[in-house]
């Protein structure tokens, strides 16, 4: 589910377009560059400078198509925030549709979990993290992207099974945040704050297969 344009505008998140001429192509190469830039070094550390070296492009050039260094940063982050999600395939009709919900269960949130902690997702998100106060416009977006393209799915599948006597969920809503702690949230958390911490595979598909169990001790119907 891709994230409109006028959701980004809500958000007061400027809307960068794809390259297609010069002038794009480095705006592209600016936001490149910004974005290497920013994750390295926070908001304030940031250098222009940097940024005006990374991309070979002037800082008159930079100003004249972002205007400051605040729609810079709001336009790099908030334009690939959508895009953190879109390797994951859309989980309410495979979940709902699926013979075994526990396999289809532990396969989605292994595959969330995977996406989550790629170093590029998991230093955008301490970025945002850390400018939270700065930029609370840039949380409530990635909660909204988060919730649009994962959360929600799963909460019309679960309704779904509710409805098919498959799962007992008075609410799906609070269901699907439980699932997402027990299974994708403990990895996650533990790699937000000690981006060193070794996670192997053999670690993860535990940590994923219990909360699972976890879930459908509580959820799964009676005689399902």
């Amino acid at each position: 589910m891709a994230v409109s344009e006028d959701v980004l505008a809500a958000y007061g998140i400027p809307v960068i377009p794809d390259p297609a001429d010069a002038a794009s192509r480095k705006r592209q190469a600016i936001i490149d560059a910004a974005l290497t830039e920013f994750l390295a070094e926070g908001y304030s550390a940031a250098s222009m400078d940097a940024i005006t070296a990374r991309s070979g492009v002037s800082k008159a050039t930079i100003y004249k198509h972002f205007g400051s260094k605040e729609r810079l940063f709001l336009a790099v982050v908030g334009g690939i925030l959508p895009k953190t999600y879109a390797d994951l395939e859309p989980t309410n009709s495979t979940v709902a549709a699926a013979p075994d919900l526990r396999a289809a269960l532990v396969r989605l949130t292994t595959d969330w979990a995977r996406i989550l902690l790629r170093p590029d997702i998991m230093s955008l998100r301490r970025l945002v993290i850390g400018e939270i106060d700065r930029f609370p416009q840039l949380g409530q977006l990635w909660y909204r992207v988060s919730y649009d393209m994962n959360n929600g799915p799963l909460v019309e599948a679960f309704t779904e099974l509710g409805a098919r006597g498959v799962l007992d969920v008075p609410d799906p809503k609070l269901a699907v945040q439980q699932l997402v702690a027990a299974t994708v949230g403990v990895p996650q958390l533990v790699r937000t704050f000690s981006p060193e911490a070794e996670i192997d595979d053999a670690e993860l598909e535990r940590t994923i297969a219990s909360g699972v169990d976890l879930f459908l001790a509580r959820y799964a119907a009676a005689g399902a």
